[in-house]
């Protein structure tokens, strides 16, 4: 395994850390600023929000240049980012740096995902973009745990100052063994980045992750709900419960990664399939806590176990130009997590109880299982296709000249 992927991983654990640890800290961030909940989560969602942004904007400015660089760069400012966080004195300058720091997610894992993708043979490809995303896998098992604990001891800024420091091992770490891509192949231009999204199967792919993501993410935004009201779990024993969520993500991780080498789309299907299964199996039990610890675990694993696969396809279709494909999937992944969130508030609002989301997460994952079914069946006819015209002058030829006796 190269080691740049490594350093690559490290990145991503930085970043899925930046992430998600606000959401152990928000109470005693909002305290120390003088802020309401309401105004504190905005430093969930604005960071989302520029994820998003980040992931379009910024990559799309720098398609033309060299990528390595980029990714140093990125780097530096999710540094910066960091470093304003766990310097800020008030609410807005916080939220600053959460914004910097979200700039760089969405074109660091694009960015990353090809530079992965070039370090390995092209049938480990998807296991090579699986190992970068062990970064933000392990940022949930254990990143998010220990540095909630970390900040309740000594301060929340004590999170941010580890996590800066993380990003400047990530830093070295990716200057010393991420290879610079071949001289001999040209960075693509904005506009045949642009092209690449004129293949239906490139947005069908993109929608796929909005639905087969956001399915998974939306019963996981109010789990903690669905686990103290309707599986009776102490609410101390949540966090335990999340690191079991964890494992399911970093097992389904690389195990998906692995199917997505043998094939793409059958895996997308089966796994969307399964976990769709998981979703309604999970909302029809949750009131027992054996049957939501299991459902637990195979959530995370099912859903996560997308992840390689969906990436590794986006950028597939777009082969020509990749790297703008590439973040605007990271994109949506982001969207999906929006769409998930919103629709299970929505049904929590009007009174459907705690397991909604997860129902409403199911009906989502449903969506994303009917559009890979189609966009799978489309590209075999494509293939078939071209396969029919070069088949009928060698029927020809093989007339005209006789085989030998």
């Amino acid at each position: 395994m190269p080691l740049g992927l490594i350093a690559l991983a490290l990145g991503g654990f930085g970043i899925g850390l930046t992430e998600f640890v606000i959401m152990g800290l928000l109470p005693e961030v909002a305290a120390d600023f003088g802020v309401s909940e309401a105004a504190a989560g905005w430093l969930i969602s604005g960071y989302a929000l520029a994820v998003v942004v980040g992931a379009l904007a910024l990559t799309a400015a720098v398609t033309r240049l060299p990528k390595k660089p980029v990714l140093l760069a990125l780097m530096v400012l999710f540094i910066v980012g960091n470093l304003v966080s766990a310097l800020a004195g008030d609410y807005q300058i916080m939220l600053a740096g959460r914004i910097l720091a979200a700039l760089s997610h969405g074109a660091f894992f694009g960015i990353g995902s090809v530079l992965a993708a070039a370090m390995v043979p092209a049938h480990k490809q998807a296991g090579a973009i699986a190992i970068m995303f062990t970064g933000l896998t392990a940022a949930n098992v254990l990143g998010v745990p220990f540095g909630t604990l970390l900040g309740q001891h000594f301060g929340w800024r004590s999170t941010f100052w580890a996590i800066t420091v993380i990003g400047v091992v990530a830093f070295f770490g990716i200057l010393a063994l991420v290879p610079m891509p071949k001289r001999d192949e040209a960075p693509a231009s904005l506009l045949a980045e642009l092209r690449a999204f004129r293949s239906g199967q490139v947005w069908l792919s993109i929608a796929v992750t909005v639905l087969g993501y956001g399915g998974m993410f939306g019963a996981f935004t109010y789990i903690a709900y669905t686990l103290t009201e309707v599986s009776g779990f102490a609410s101390t024993t949540v966090p335990w419960l999340l690191i079991l969520f964890g494992v399911g993500l970093l097992v389904g991780n690389i195990v998906g990664g692995k199917a997505a080498d043998r094939n793409i789309d059958r895996t997308l299907i089966v796994v969307i399939a399964v976990l769709t299964v998981i979703l309604v199996a999970f909302a029809a039990t949750a009131q027992s806590p054996v049957a939501t610890v299991i459902a637990l675990v195979l959530m995370g694993g099912f859903g996560f176990a997308t992840v390689p696969a969906l990436q590794m396809r986006v950028m597939r279709y777009a082969s020509a130009a990749p790297t703008l494909a590439s973040g605007a999937n990271i994109a949506a992944f982001n969207l999906g997590n929006a769409l998930g969130a919103w629709l299970g508030g929505v049904t929590i609002t009007a009174g459907l109880g705690y397991t909604s989301p997860i129902w409403a997460g199911a009906a989502i994952t449903l969506l994303g299982l009917i559009v890979i079914i189609g966009a799978s069946t489309a590209a075999k006819r494509s293939r078939r296709r071209p396969q029919l015209l070069q088949d009928e002058p060698a029927d020809a030829a093989r007339q005209e000249i006789p085989h030998p006796v």
